[in-house]
């Protein structure tokens, strides 16, 4: 069972308009404890997201010093360039409403949508939160890194017992009812007699791919080296 994005998601999104300015903006992250805010459109469409490093921009970017002319370092001029940050800081910074500091179009993802997916189209997009929409659109939560984090938060219990029944349980190729599955701290110990050596690799790599663990403590034994024909096919 994968950990879907509404499992984790915030529901009570707080959202403003592109015409919002950007004092309006800094008190409703404010007032809602939030990093990001969705900015809609008049029919309750997604238009974009400004974060709080968006809006903070306006202060890095001020001369401390007379014609100081600020420049980031590399790396985060790298990232605007093939992120998907749209304005670039300097031209942010000097943004004075919701949509002139947006990042938009906005990536979004469906509350169906796996953690798993969630957190690679953080990374291959360069973004912190991903609002959620429905089938028509609409917006139902957003999703943001401190939110994925719960997914390590899952019992240890709920993890043992998903690797035991729904993954190594229902195995359509090998008997894997031998192994013996612990989890201390997200931690899975696995533990056992199989005739196969491929059999015990494929349970360590099975369970390594479950939602919530945190590492692999592989004490499998295992009687013959099937993995060594594979290699010389």
């Amino acid at each position: 069972m994968r950990v879907k994005v509404a499992e984790v998601m915030a529901r009570d999104v707080t959202v403003v308009e592109s015409g919002t300015p950007f004092k309006a903006v800094a008190q409703a992250l404010i007032a809602a404890d939030v990093g990001a805010v969705c900015v809609v459109g008049p029919d309750g469409r997604v238009l974009g997201v400004v974060t709080d490093a968006d809006l903070l921009l306006k202060e890095e970017f001020k001369d401390q010093y007379p014609h100081e002319g600020y420049r980031p370092p590399l790396r985060a001029r790298l990232r605007h360039l093939f992120g998907r940050e749209g304005r670039g800081g300097r031209a942010k910074s000097r943004g004075d409403t919701a949509a002139e500091l947006m990042t938009t179009p906005a990536v979004t993802v469906g509350p169906g949508t796996a953690v798993v997916f969630a957190i690679r189209l953080m990374d291959e997009h360069g973004v912190t939160h991903l609002p959620v929409v429905g089938a028509d659109g609409a917006l139902e939560g957003m999703v943001g890194r401190h939110d994925l984090l719960r997914v390590f938060t899952r019992p240890d219990a709920d993890i043992a017992r998903e690797i035991a029944t729904d993954v190594l349980g229902r195995s359509l190729f090998r008997d894997m009812s031998a192994v013996d599955v612990t989890v201390d701290q997200g931690v899975v110990t696995l533990a056992g007699h199989l005739r196969w050596r491929s059999d015990a690799q494929a349970a360590a790599r099975l369970a390594r791919g479950v939602n919530g663990v945190v590492d692999v403590v592989d004490h499998l034994e295992w009687e013959e080296d099937d993995t060594h024909t594979w290699r010389h096919r």
